[in-house]
């Protein structure tokens, strides 16, 4: 049985995949209606929604990429465990 850590962190990398997803989506629209201040707007929003999302993962989970690992000795981004090793309960 899975134990209730996993679950919530797959549910929370879920939302930030999902919000991820969301910006990029918006992204793609705005290369092609680039004057459209409606589809900036919501663009914005994914984004500092995909923001606040990664940052409240990282702060429960850790890094979910090397570039958001604090710049610092040890490297850390290599000394957390992968995500395939998070998931075994």
């Amino acid at each position: 049985m899975e134990n209730v850590t996993n679950s919530s962190r797959r549910e929370m990398l879920k939302k930030v995949q999902e919000a991820d997803f969301t910006a990029l989506e918006w992204q793609l629209y705005l290369n092609t209606h680039p004057y459209c201040e409606k589809g900036l707007r919501l663009y914005r929003k994914a984004v500092d929604e995909a923001k606040m999302l990664r940052k409240e993962y990282e702060e429960n989970y850790g890094p979910i990429t090397a570039t958001s690992t604090p710049n610092k000795l040890p490297w850390q981004w290599s000394r957390n465990p992968w995500t395939w090793e998070k998931e075994r309960s």
